[in-house]
């Protein structure tokens, strides 16, 4: 099992995402003789994993069943453990489409945190590119290690434990791009830029106050960085549902109705169009935005290595 590349059946050790439904799942590391509860019963990862291909459906032993899912960094960004707050896709896919990462990019990244946005960054550059990330906290760091190394990735990544702001990243004029998610990103900007390749790399700072925006762009402007741009990106999901509304009474609809030949009486019509029409009232599909949304989490800061 690897997140950057698709195995067929679930072996022992692997991650693997538990699918109850759209709004539950979860993952579980699979080892022989381990039980895993669900509400719908017991998954014996023995008899009811191993071997078994991914996306198979699973019968728990109260007769309910499960999917089990292959990981992807979309998934994992769903179930992962929280040691930090994280971003989810929607800032990670205008991070990536941003800072114009492809298979081969030298990513830098401060700090890993929880390692929601890295999963996303490795699969987009596997798999001959590399990230290197750091992580003030060594704890997390340690955690992170252990993560990747299990996920099949640790070729791809190098993890460090480190204060970025006082040490950098630890290479120097190789990255195509760099991402910060640290509190005083502007200390960290002059890093940043020597670990750049010599010219037209991408930079990103994600800072969910708008003073951090302001500072961290000010240090932009000092160290030569160009095309300086903040976006702030909000989901907003409709909820699509059907309508009755009454029909105007425009005074032609008797007219029309008796010029097509209309038999209100003929069962055959009782569902068609005309029939609503002689209700007065036509349904139809409404698109209208949920009452409660997800508000701000952050701005993102894009620039360029001039």
């Amino acid at each position: 099992m690897s997140f950057v590349e698709y195995g067929d059946t679930i072996k022992d050790g692997d991650t693997a995402i538990v699918f109850l439904g759209h709004e539950s799942m979860f993952p579980v590391k699979v080892q022989h003789g381990t039980v895993t509860q669900t509400k719908y019963g017991v998954i014996r990862h023995s008899t009811d994993l191993i071997g078994k291909k991914y996306g198979s459906k699973v019968t728990c032993s109260k007769g309910g069943w499960v999917f089990i899912l292959h990981p992807t960094p979309e998934l994992w960004t769903m179930n992962l453990p929280h040691r930090t707050q994280i971003l989810y896709s929607t800032d990670i896919s205008i991070i990536t489409m941003m800072l114009e990462l492809k298979p081969g990019s030298i990513v830098c990244e401060s700090g890993t945190g929880s390692g929601s946005l890295s999963h996303a960054l490795i699969r987009t550059v596997a798999p001959t590119g590399h990230l290197y990330t750091v992580e003030f906290h060594q704890q997390r760091a340690e955690k992170a290690r252990e993560e990747f190394r299990e996920h099949g990735v640790e070729h791809l990544v190098t993890v460090t434990n480190q204060d970025v702001c006082k040490n950098g990243f630890g290479v120097s004029n190789i990255a195509d791009a760099v991402f910060l998610d640290i509190p005083s990103p502007w200390e960290a900007i002059g890093h940043a830029k020597s670990a750049l390749r010599a010219e037209g790399g991408r930079i990103c700072s994600f800072s969910p106050c708008i003073e951090q925006v302001q500072r961290t762009c000010l240090a932009m402007e000092e160290y030569g960085f160009t095309e300086i741009n903040t976006l702030e990106i909000l989901l907003r999901v409709y909820n699509v549902r059907t309508i009755s509304l009454q029909i105007p009474d425009l005074g032609k609809a008797a007219e029309d109705n008796s010029s097509t030949g209309f038999d209100s009486s003929n069962p055959s019509h009782q569902g068609s169009p005309c029939a609503n029409l002689q209700q007065g009232t036509v349904q139809f599909k409404s698109g209208v935005p949920l009452r409660e949304v997800v508000g701000h989490t952050g701005y993102l800061t894009f620039a360029t290595k001039s």
